[in-house]
């Protein structure tokens, strides 16, 4: 597979469901969405035990002293959330989603624009896409984006039948925003080390966890405000690595 694989399976499977929801949308009922949707949260909590496996990964535990792997996870989501919270960039995601929605609302043919941007923001602004994205890049595998795709392609169905073609349209900037991340994933997978990745790897598995928990509506976690544990998460094991 190539670098970016996952982002165009995201993006077709966007585009997919937006035809689907279009054409047939309200013919597929709410139950059988909702029952979609609780097992692919399910699915999500495989995805972080298999990202949670670097903890125990050779390499990881010969690089760090004694119990400094599960240790530097422990730091890195703990620092991730005092920043995350102190920049309290979850208000700031949804903030700035509402503002672009009321901005747009307004305009001429407000509907195919108010699916647009609430479609963009849905699939773009979240931790899922970062996640992916960066685990695609760094060449970690595919699988969290192509959850992701399953996710938004279920999503879409039920936004093309109330919004029209501006669902499709998304796709646009969603690419783009991946795309970003992809190739920042692509970067950093070339210039860390291997306990590095298996320490960004294993502390995003406790975000796709949170992430479970909010599509299953047992816990609306605040999951971006611990997305900086992920940039923190190679410079304690560093630390751990060069000084401990």
């Amino acid at each position: 597979m190539f670098v970016g694989f996952g982002t165009l399976i995201n993006l077709l499977g966007i585009a997919g469901g937006s035809l689907l929801g279009v054409l047939f949308g309200n013919r597929i009922p709410e139950k059988t969405r909702s029952l979609i949707t609780d097992a692919l949260g399910c699915v999500t909590i495989l995805a972080a035990a298999d990202a949670l496996r670097e903890i125990w990964s050779p390499s990881f535990i010969a690089a760090l002293p004694k119990g400094w792997t599960l240790l530097t996870v422990l730091a890195s989501l703990l620092v991730g959330a005092i920043v995350g919270s102190l920049l309290d960039i979850e208000s700031k995601l949804e903030n700035f989603g509402l503002f672009l929605r009321k901005r747009f609302a307004g305009t001429h043919n407000s509907r195919f624009i108010e699916g647009f941007m609430a479609a963009s923001l849905l699939f773009a602004i979240g931790p899922l896409a970062i996640l992916g994205s960066i685990s695609d890049g760094m060449g970690n595998g595919d699988q969290q984006l192509i959850l992701k795709s399953t996710l938004d392609a279920i999503t879409s169905v039920a936004f093309a039948a109330t919004f029209g073609w501006g669902v499709l349209a998304s796709i646009v900037p969603v690419g783009i925003y991946q795309l970003l991340w992809t190739f920042s994933g692509w970067g950093l997978g070339n210039i860390m080390s291997p306990y590095q990745v298996s320490a960004m790897t294993a502390t995003g598995g406790i975000l796709l966890i949170g992430i479970a928990l909010r599509i299953l509506g047992i816990k609306q976690m605040a999951v971006g405000n611990l997305l900086p544990a992920i940039l923190f998460a190679p410079l304690i094991a560093t630390c751990a690595h060069h000084f401990l």
